[in-house]
């Protein structure tokens, strides 16, 4: 066990289903398989009782993990019946004999010896002991779900994704020679910055920084990094956390095609979440005749040499009770975890996600990289997050040695390739648009679909040259074809005038003469500042800037989470900076938003009835008596509060069999690997609009019977529009073409 935890799961291993000895549970399993049958007694209480019994305090420990290996992590105490508290006073089957199925249980004293005392969290000295047992109930579910699918494939136990390998290292050592050869003033600072990197691999595990400008290739420089860091210190695998589900597959892409990395590298976001309606007390036995249930989930487990997955799935993972999403977690230890564009955590949730990074370096062997243009001050040193109500400073102690790139304010200075103006009056369209006119190649970053449909539209009423929009109302596979065409024309001089929302803000290699950003945070601002002018082409450096403007919107409100980002930048471009983008800018912009919230808004989640629920002090009041509220807290833990449903586009041929696949009657559950691939071709839209969609007969749902609501696949096409994408505003709509029978 890569976290010393090896003898307490394997106990939990050996517990957790002493519960099918009663006769009752033996009646079930051998009834007839029916679809849809009735669910299975209750055998997940027997083992928790046990180890309660035997283990004393551990084996309440373990017994969250046991008692939930099928409904989830539950609260320690509360709600009559549905807590830990009240399934150990629970009478159960007589199970007679489990002791002849639990061959090997240590005794108390070998457990005792065996427990490894934690390193306290500087966030929260409470954190470390229920992370535990989130840990261990993740090594349980996870093998649960393993023996499951060995035990349906029956021929031989499928194969699983594995670790890192040096032919993976010497792959991207290879690329990395070839990369160089573009001998130009940008590509021989990323170099130096690349090398920089590398040379600090041979230091400890733990947590690093990565603090280079956009178009600095922090994400080629990061993933070197972590991959020759997990070499030299024998790491299993590296996760990479990007912000947003839109440019995952770009850079997964980069990582598996460019790269050569192949199948090495897992694309996760989890577009079909089998459980994200399910009700947490849903406690059903899915076993025996239903057992295929577990599969039909399609969980992943994150068992792959490289996962490239979004901050919502991470952070998510990290406070989640479902049995899906945290089977996972375990797959954390000693890995290398790349934050890319690190200053996306949630403001409300800051403080609960540092609790969680600190977890991960100092008592799992894993090493996390906070990787950005625009550190968002986490440090101790930094001085810039609000001092804890006992007095402490806050933050994450990250000593200056252990920041990856090279003296990060002189790199600012080398790297400026851009002068940004704020346009303190708002502006109308009709202003943006007379600028695409007067500029052939410009981007406009806005902050929702609806403005960006609304600037495009006037611009294809102007019959503006090279006019594109890109937008998550386009699918993946859709928006990468979109770029690929558009730097294909930038490169060769044509009019691009793009309008885009926030998903070409990181992690996209594109480079436009003028950018312009709706109203936002500063980071936003150096985000779109990446897109402009991004590898010198405009000229030497230092000589030749490109123009990106700040602008706030007189048609289209600034949404409310924006609006909190946007005031602090305000007041911080007031001050009359050399670079607005430069690091003293930025400290001073994250101690404006920082301490202009005040501590507890960092830890501010809510539940789903509005209820504030700070996590941290959650976990501390309960942790003397054991009573984790791990459902409650799974139930707050929000990175976003709008639940998006997925629309399958049929873009292309590959899809399309992909869907066929899916509809195959004499499959039983999802073909394997056609959840991955079907990610690329998803529309994400709020659930409402689906369930209209659905009941119009616009969308049609794929064996529903077996899938539930799960796999929804656009049936009219009309409302799918080559340049932008779905169509939202009217779904009986069709085209001339399809209305001719």
């Amino acid at each position: 066990m890569p976290f010393g935890g090896g003898l307490l799961a394997r106990t939990m291993g050996l517990l957790h289903d002493i519960g099918k000895c009663s006769a009752q549970y033996q009646a079930y399993i051998r009834r007839p398989a029916v679809e849809g049958g009735p669910k299975g007694p209750d055998h997940s209480t027997a083992g928790a009782i046990r180890a309660r019994e035997i283990y004393g305090l551990a084996g309440h420990l373990m017994g969250f993990g046991i008692a939930g290996h099928h409904s989830g992590l539950m609260n320690g105490g509360g709600h009559e019946g549905s807590s830990l508290n009240s399934r150990l006073e629970k009478e159960v089957e007589p199970h007679d004999g489990w002791e002849n199925y639990a061959i090997g249980l240590p005794s108390p004293s070998e457990l005792k010896a065996a427990l490894k005392k934690p390193q306290i969290n500087q966030i929260e000295k409470h954190f470390s002991v229920p992370f535990m047992a989130r840990m261990l109930f993740s090594c349980l579910v996870d093998a649960d779900f393993l023996e499951t699918e060995a035990f349906y494939a029956r021929d031989a136990r499928p194969e699983r994704g594995g670790h890192l390998l040096p032919e993976h290292l010497q792959k991207l050592r290879n690329f990395l020679a070839g990369h160089r050869a573009d001998n130009t003033e940008v590509n021989r600072l990323r170099s130096q910055i690349l090398d920089h990197a590398n040379a600090k691999a041979s230091l400890a595990p733990g947590l690093f920084t990565l603090t280079v400008p956009t178009g600095g290739g922090k994400t080629l420089t990061s993933l070197s990094f972590a991959m020759e860091h997990a070499a030299r210190h024998g790491l299993r695998r590296v996760i990479y956390v990007i912000p947003f589900t839109s440019i995952i597959e770009q850079t997964a892409a980069v990582f598996r095609e460019e790269v050569g990395l192949g199948d090495a590298v897992l694309e996760h976001h989890a577009s079909f979440d089998w459980d994200q309606r399910r009700p947490p007390s849903d406690d059903k036995e899915e076993e025996g005749p239903n057992g295929l249930a577990k599969l039909r989930r399609d969980a992943e487990n994150w068992d792959a040499p490289i996962v490239v997955t979004t901050a919502v799935q991470f952070f998510e993972s990290l406070f989640a009770a479902r049995t899906s999403k945290a089977r996972k977690l375990h797959n954390l230890a000693q890995s290398v975890i790349v934050l890319d564009e690190a200053q996306s955590i949630p403001v409300h949730l800051l403080r609960p996600c540092m609790a969680a990074i600190e977890e991960l370096a100092r008592n799992y062997g894993a090493s996390v990289i906070l990787c950005t243009a625009t550190q968002p001050a986490l440090r101790i040193q930094d001085k810039a997050l609000p001092r804890r109500k006992d007095g402490e400073t806050d933050g994450l102690h990250i000593p200056d040695e252990r920041e990856l790139a090279p003296a990060p304010s002189a790199l600012y200075q080398k790297l400026k390739r851009v002068q940004v103006e704020w346009l303190r009056d708002p502006v109308d369209d009709e202003v943006i648009a007379g600028r695409f006119a007067e500029q052939a190649q410009m981007l406009c970053i806005v902050n929702s679909r609806a403005h960006a449909q609304a600037l495009f539209t006037r611009m294809r009423s102007e019959d503006l040259p090279g006019a594109v929009q890109l937008t998550t109302l386009m699918c993946a596979q859709h928006r990468r074809e979109v770029l690929k065409d558009l730097r294909e024309a930038l490169k060769a001089g044509q009019p691009v005038r793009l309008v885009s929302t926030s998903l070409i803000e990181a992690g996209v290699d594109i480079s436009f003469p003028e950018v312009w950003r709706a109203a936002a945070g500063l980071f936003s601002v150096a985000q779109a500042a990446g897109r402009c002018n991004r590898s010198g082409e405009l000229g030497a450096l230092g000589e030749a800037f490109g123009r990106t403007v700040l602008f706030e919107s007189s048609q289209h409100k600034t949404p409310p989470i924006l609006e909190s980002f946007y005031q602090p930048a305000r007041t911080v471009l007031r001050k009359d900076w050399d670079d607005p983008l430069g690091l003293e800018a930025v400290r001073e912009y994250y101690r404006e938003l920082y301490w202009q919230k005040g501590d507890d808004a960092l830890d501010a989640a809510k539940m789903l009835n509005g209820t504030r629920y700070p996590i941290l002090p959650a976990l501390a009041d309960t942790s003397r008596a054991m009573d984790w509220p791990f459902a409650d807290i799974a139930e707050a833990f929000r990175m976003i509060d709008d639940l998006m449903d997925p629309v399958i586009i049929p873009f292309d041929g590959e899809v399309s069999h992909d869907i066929d696949a899916l509809r195959d009657p004499n499959a039983p559950f999802p073909p394997a690997g056609v959840t991955r691939r079907l990610q690329r071709y998803v529309v994400p839209v709020p659930a409402r609009v689906r369930a209209a969609m659905i009941a119009l007969g616009a969308v049609q749902l794929i064996k529903p019977e077996e899938y539930g609501d799960r796999f929804a696949v656009l049936a009219n096409e009309s409302l799918y529009d080559p340049q932008a994408g779905l169509r939202l505003d009217d779904p009986t709509w069709r085209t001339a073409e399809n209305n001719v029978i």
